[in-house]
């Protein structure tokens, strides 16, 4: 594991570790600021910890630089890992005693002016349909849908910016349905948005922040849109006007997390689970590891469970560590995207990751194809074996790292069910390994080419998925790289020459049909060209974001660049909030009726912190605008 990055865990962080507390933004709804500060910062600011400043020293400090020191600051880690927007201003207005300001907060009077939904119109309109526009996550909005070619995607500018109040992480893709944009936030805010205008229909208030996208599903006069916070729970609310219909934790380990997006198959919510515990392996003391990877089936109308999938056997004791704590296994395999469904076959394509903890199973780092009906695995393809691996592999003290432990390479993004234009259907799998793997859906998964593209690592290769269409596979390179070994520190930078690059294969052969490079960072502070984030894919036209927050659509035919806009800059913004892009992270754009919504600021590896949602149409599409 020479290769791997060393994250040393900081003090804050390993206690934090030991409480379940690397994600302690997931275990409730927003906190007050001394609860926050109590939780959090008490222990080293209290205790005279090094180059700790006392609780007196802080209120001699301005509100605002100590929300500066947790977003992007001394202390990062915890800011961003720990805490969302509300919080970090909460906490450092306790501190104080000074309000920050109200710009942050954003206009409570920017709502719409009528909340009147025709809903028979809207199951009607062209949409965007979850994560991957529809269960086969091709990423691929068609002509009639798009409501835009690439010439008028070569005159695209801004229409309107909407800010997530307080926030410096955007990680929520929108969705689009009915003329209304429905994104998440990570203050756990869920958002109703006019698509024209940016202006709010509703809001929805999560118990923990919202990282999957919002599906919406017709039943009868009715529409339900569906999503799942950090914590674990999935929600099902009223589309019209945000009422809630249900709400169900579907998983009761409590690390778990719910990162990837709703699916619907046959009548059936499928919710893909991942969990925390291959960081919290990371203290020598936490008895590595019992979570099981798994896929849960829930009844839209009510959120009761109809059954779950689980990835490996359950877990039973292997040992213990030097530490003399009992050691688990097998454990992880779990799954960080939306499923696909393949109604010819009733069967569900689902990616996982790594095996937390030995013995590593033949399901980890695999697609793994599972029948709807009986939930029965079909048949698996496996792209790595024997890859078990956790946090703890790359600490100083690695005892709960497993012995000959893999390279983490994740299936990470959503399995692609496409269609060539010769009516020959392929299953894509997309690896952190950097290779791209064709499957035929209709012979057992049986291999029909490979392609590495990209060198691969615990976050490179292929972070969060390509796009696709008749003709090709679109797939953006990550391979991002640092500054320094050491992924906490505060001052965590990437590097600005290593990654990016968008691929385009031939769908039937794997062939390199061109190659576009990544772009180039120049004198830009945290910047990377790597190409981190979900592509998306209209005729004629592929999009593709970067952590340098460049956001650029390239000719499917030469790979040439048509259109670019850098999102890192300040905006002016329709709710009145601070408003300011950065690293395009995670999340790819959407298309749909004649205009582009993105998300900007994903700021967890380094990159620019950001807080918006931008919305763009053609120039000559504005100017007729009223």
């Amino acid at each position: 594991m020479k290769n791997l990055p060393r994250l040393k865990i900081l003090v804050a962080i390993g206690v934090a570790l030991t409480s379940l507390g690397v994600f302690n933004i997931a275990s409730g709804a927003t906190r007050s600021g001394e609860a926050v500060y109590q939780a959090e910062c008490a222990q080293c600011h209290d205790q005279g910890a090094p180059r700790m400043p006392s609780k007196a020293r802080l209120r001699e400090r301005s509100t605002q630089s100590i929300v500066q020191a947790l977003e992007s600051g001394s202390m990062r880690v915890v800011g961003t890992f720990n805490l969302n927007g509300p919080e970090r201003v909460a906490v450092a207005e306790y501190l104080t005693g000074k309000p920050l300001g109200s710009e942050w907060a954003g206009d409570d009077s920017q709502y719409c002016a009528s909340n009147a939904w025709d809903t028979h119109a809207a199951k009607s309109q062209a949409r965007w349909e979850g994560w991957g526009n529809g269960a086969e996550n091709t990423r691929f909005q068609p002509q009639h849908a798009a409501g835009m070619d690439a010439s008028e995607v070569a005159d695209l500018e801004l229409a309107w910016a909407f800010a997530f109040p307080g926030e410096t992480i955007a990680e929520s893709q929108p969705t689009l349905y009915g003329g209304r944009i429905f994104v998440g936030s990570r203050s756990g805010r869920v958002y109703a948005l006019d698509a024209k205008t940016g202006c709010v229909h509703w809001t929805f208030d999560a118990a923990a922040p919202v990282k999957t996208s919002v599906l919406l599903v017709p039943n009868g006069d009715n529409i339900g849109a569906y999503f799942s916070d950090l914590a674990g729970t999935t929600y099902g609310v009223n589309a019209v006007d945000g009422a809630q219909l249900w709400r169900a934790k579907v998983e009761p380990h409590p690390t778990a997390r719910i990162m990837g997006s709703p699916q619907i198959a046959n009548n059936q919510l499928l919710i893909p689970l991942t969990s925390t515990e291959s960081y919290l392996a990371a203290d020598v003391n936490f008895p590595c590891c019992k979570f099981r990877g798994n896929i849960v089936s829930v009844d839209p109308a009510n959120g009761k469970i109809n059954w779950r999938f689980y990835t490996v056997p359950e877990a039973k004791q292997t040992g213990t560590n030097a530490n003399g704590v009992k050691t688990f296994g097998p454990a992880g395999a779990t799954v960080w995207s939306a499923p696909s469904y393949d109604q010819k076959t009733g069967r569900i394509y689902i990616g996982t990751g790594e095996n937390y903890s030995n013995p590593p199973t033949a399901t980890s780092d695999a697609i793994l194809a599972v029948d709807i009906n009986d939930q029965n695995l079909a048949w698996r393809f496996q792209g790595l074996s024997g890859d078990a691996w956790n946090m703890s592999c790359t600490t100083d003290n690695p005892l709960n790292c497993p012995t000959d432990s893999g390279p983490d390479f994740d299936f990470g993004s959503s399995p692609i069910l496409a269609t060539h234009i010769s009516g020959k259907r392929i299953l894509i799998g997309a690896q952190k390994s950097g290779f791209v793997h064709a499957l035929d859906p209709d012979a057992g998964g049986k291999l029909l080419w490979q392609r590495q593209i990209a060198k691969g690592g615990v976050l490179g290769g292929i972070e969060w998925g390509p796009a696709t269409d008749e003709r090709n596979v679109y797939v953006a390179i990550a391979d991002i790289g640092w500054q320094s070994e050491d992924l906490m520190l505060p001052d965590l930078s990437p590097d600005a020459t290593a990654g990016g690059g968008l691929v385009a294969l031939d769908l039937l052969s794997g062939d390199i049909v061109w190659e576009a490079p990544g772009i180039e960072c120049g004198d830009r502070p945290k910047c990377s060209p790597a190409q981190t984030a979900a592509v998306t894919a209209i005729p004629g036209v592929v999009f593709s974001g970067s952590i340098s927050g460049h956001l650029r659509a390239f000719d499917t035919a030469s790979g040439a660049v048509i259109w670019a806009f850098d999102t890192a800059q300040t905006f002016t913004t329709v709710n009145g909030a601070d408003g300011r892009g950065g690293a395009l992270d995670a999340t790819g754009p959407i298309v749909a009726n004649g205009m582009l919504y993105t998300t900007s600021g994903y700021s967890k590896w380094g990159g620019l912190p950001g807080n918006v949602l931008l919305a763009f149409k053609p120039v000559q599409q504005n100017k007729r605008s009223p």
